[in-house]
């Protein structure tokens, strides 16, 4: 566990590694659920790789409208955790694991029933249709696992706490390589589920997952204990976290929405393209996860100094992060570029329409992902600094103002075709990144705080820096 001391005090480039490392490793295993997904998916057919791609932007629209509420949390641990109130990061932990669950039950019970109707919205072919409903049904069974674990890992993150999630996330991901095989192609007389086999075995680790995670918050083993009587109802700050976290809920839900509306525009040029855009969508997903887990590392070092007082270690803390996403997924894009065909066809082997309509995707929008990491590390340093607003319009901006708009214009009314789908994420990762680096650099976010007794706060800071410098100066 990275203490608050370490936290609040040495090289900055340190601290992000220490929360870096873990987080980037925790978020890849996360990553393989889908990749395993797609993996073995991609050996049943093109309607069934569509299936999977459709519905997983409407299962995470449920899981981003409440993903605000475990942000909130997070946020106001990790400026307690930075205050040094205990008390406070608990009762925190407890409200947030109250709201999370209620609020994932009423999601999931909602999107199971909904299903069918946002795939008749979607206007699907008849052979996907089936799959996909199946593949949300399931899915939005699991949202309150998901939520669950989404939670844990947030409050772990807020303290500093990054390896407990991470040797969870392991041990699941290990479980999953085995139940999706099993589950999608059967053993023995058990004959398989086909794509409903690959939503099922997600949802039985995930619960798994979501399990352990309440079990150590209810133990208090590690940084975090949820006393029962946290539980109790705490109206004045449900409602605090609430506004805290409504504009992290449309952030997540205008990304959501936007893929789901891109997946309208994407079905019009047929199966093909769905399966190529699900697949480089999943590519995607994997490879921003170096620049989604410093982004995290970000907020936790920011929210913490923040809480302490130490605005100007904060704003370096930002900035250096920023710089790193951008050149580490810059490199990425790069090798992407190289190997855009094999990694395509890793997935759908035996698909040459897919393989060159995927690489192509990932060639035309691969060496504009630096763009979008700067996005990720400045939304997670407004994020921990409680201007969720800002993160909000930064998502509007980047999926109702560039993404879509552009590609509908390129795709529907120039010569490119789908290829103008493509070329639409290459122009707004651009344009995105200069928008985060020009608001970044305006500075007003580092003046929020959301902890109380400023006075409290000093000196608590004071206190820590003071044991640091006894423990390594004696």
């Amino acid at each position: 566990m990275a203490t608050s001391s370490t936290l609040l005090t040495g090289p900055i480039h340190k601290a992000l590694l220490s929360l870096a490392i873990p987080i980037v490793i925790s978020q890849l295993l996360q990553s393989a659920y889908q990749l395993t997904d797609a993996f073995w998916v991609g050996r049943l057919g093109p309607a069934e790789v569509a299936a999977v791609s459709i519905s997983m932007p409407v299962t995470f629209l449920a899981i981003a409208i409440g993903a605000g509420l475990a942000m909130a949390g997070a946020t106001l641990a990790a400026q307690y955790m930075g205050a040094g109130k205990q008390d406070e990061v608990d009762k925190v932990s407890a409200q947030t694991l109250l709201m999370v669950l209620i609020v994932s039950t009423l999601l999931g019970a909602c999107g199971y029933w909904l299903s069918p109707h946002f795939l008749t919205l979607l206007n699907v072919e008849p052979a996907v249709y089936t799959n996909a409903l199946n593949f949300m049904h399931v899915s939005f069974i699991g949202v309150i696992f998901v939520f669950t674990f989404n939670m844990f890992q947030a409050l772990m993150r807020g303290i500093g706490e990054v390896k407990i999630p991470l040797l969870i996330v392991l041990g699941t991901v290990l479980l999953n390589l085995v139940l999706d095989p099993l589950f999608i192609f059967g053993f023995g007389s058990f004959e398989g589920l086909g794509v409903t086999g690959a939503a099922l075995a997600t949802l039985v680790t995930q619960a798994l997952a979501a399990i352990i995670g309440v079990v150590i918050l209810l133990k208090g083993r590690h940084g975090i204990h949820v006393h029962l009587r946290y539980f109790v109802p705490d109206y004045t700050y449900i409602r605090r976290a609430f506004f805290l976290g409504i504009p992290g809920s449309v952030d997540l839900s205008a990304r959501a929405l936007g893929q789901i509306i891109m997946s309208f525009l994407v079905a019009s040029f047929g199966t093909v393209t769905i399966a190529s855009y699900g697949v480089g969508n999943n590519i995607l997903m994997f490879v921003t996860i170096p620049a989604l887990g410093l982004g995290m590392a970000i907020s936790t070092l920011v929210g913490q100094n923040l809480g302490a007082g130490q605005i100007e270690r904060a704003s370096q803390a930002a900035i250096t992060g920023t710089i790193w996403g951008f050149v580490s997924l810059t490199i990425v894009g790069g090798l992407s570029f190289l190997l855009a065909p094999q990694i395509i066809a890793f997935f759908v082997p035996e698909q040459p329409q897919v393989i060159v309509t995927g690489a192509e995707f990932v060639k035309v929008m691969a060496l504009t992902w630096g763009g979008m990491a700067v996005q990720v590390c400045i939304t997670g340093a407004f994020r921990a600094s409680g201007n969720m607003m800002n993160a909000m319009v930064l998502s509007l901006l980047s999926q109702w103002m560039f993404l879509f708009p552009i590609a509908f214009v390129l795709s529907k009314h120039t010569e490119l075709g789908k290829a103008g789908i493509w070329w639409a994420f290459a122009a707004a990762n651009i344009l995105i990144g200069i928008v985060s680096v020009c608001w970044l650099a305006r500075g007003s976010w580092k003046h929020t705080k959301l902890t109380n007794d400023d006075q409290e706060v000093l000196q608590v800071t004071e206190e820590t820096l003071r044991e640091s410098d006894d423990r390594y100066y004696p």
